[in-house]
């Protein structure tokens, strides 16, 4: 069963189960969330180093960045005659940069430490992270690339769910004992149990790791552990940024009003960071679809990129043939 045909039965099988049930009878559902979130933003992970320890805009200062942030997404060849242009990767078409900061006019999604910035990592994780980023300077195999190359991981599906350059979209869905969050990037689904089930045996680790969520009011609390140790490579491009099998994450979800999903972040992960961290942003409602990401469907880009590689080191010991 693929991920988007699990998410499906899920979804009929939710409104087969309300409808049998009557109305009223499914009281973990909290209305307001259901539905497609987009969480692009002009709003930075890490705090511009220009804006030191400012942790809010001004409504004008947010104009300001927002234009800034405009100007240097276009394409390298409006920008300046005299830049140098190469093929590089997808063009402004492809993208889907984020033109709003969050509703909150934070100056960073990470909140916390107070300057804005990711903690250092520890020795241990910055040695694996910089042995992963050599090895992917010229991939041996497709698993020296990187893991959003492999369609194995990525930063928008998380958790935590962070925004990327395009496709940071979200479908919601509550069953009733589970609170389902399906990430077409890459076309995984979530599924955060209520039913009050403990987290899965510590052999068992996941790349999105195993989720327990329960409701506080109107927010949901959501746990996770059981992650596994390729999460994140340590800074791997299509990874995360740095956790393995330590890290504890707590998520919550709110409504800052009908149109606006506030989702904030705790990390702690002793192995990977020299401290704890923490983040929020904002999603905006959209009215979809999201349309499919098909990933590996027709992918040469793998088998591409080691050739690639390999023509390149053949240039390198010859320079003289092409």
């Amino acid at each position: 069963m693929t991920p988007r045909t699990l998410f499906l039965f899920l979804a009929a099988l939710s409104l087969v189960r309300t409808f049998a049930a009557g109305p009223g009878a499914n009281p973990n559902a909290h209305p307001g969330f259901d539905g497609i979130w987009n969480s692009a933003t002009a709003t930075p992970l890490e705090r511009p180093l220009q804006w030191k320890d400012k942790a809010f805009f001004t409504p004008e200062e947010a104009a300001v960045w927002e234009r800034q942030v405009a100007e240097s997404n276009q394409e390298p060849s409006t920008q300046s005659a005299s830049k140098n242009v190469g093929t590089g990767t997808y063009n402004t078409f492809f993208r889907e940069f984020g033109s709003r900061t969050v509703k909150t006019l934070r100056t960073s999604i990470v909140t916390d430490p107070p300057d804005g910035r990711i903690p250092a990592l520890t020795p241990a994780a910055a040695g694996a992270r910089r042995r992963r980023l050599d090895g992917m300077k010229n991939a041996a195999s497709a698993q020296d690339t990187g893991l959003q190359d492999q369609c194995l991981a990525f930063v928008t599906a998380g958790p935590p769910m962070l925004p990327y350059s395009y496709n940071s979209n979200y479908q919601i869905m509550q069953t009733r004992d589970a609170f389902v969050v399906h990430a077409e990037m890459i076309h995984d689904t979530r599924i955060i149990r209520l039913d009050g089930r403990p987290h899965l045996p510590p052999d068992i680790r996941q790349w999105m790791g195993d989720s327990v969520g329960h409701w506080a009011g109107a927010t949901l609390v959501v746990e996770t552990t059981n992650f596994n140790d390729g999460g994140g490579f340590y800074g791997d491009a299509g990874g995360n940024f740095g956790w393995d099998r330590n890290l504890h994450l707590v998520e919550r979800f709110s409504l800052l009003d009908a149109d606006t999903l506030l989702y904030r972040f705790e990390i702690d992960d002793p192995t990977a960071f020299t401290q704890p961290w923490k983040g929020e942003l904002t999603m905006a409602r959209s009215s979809g679809p999201i349309y499919e990401y098909a990933c590996h469907e027709g992918n040469y880009a793998l088998s591409n990129l080691l050739r690639g590689y390999r023509a390149s080191e053949r240039q390198a010991a010859n320079p003289a043939v092409r």
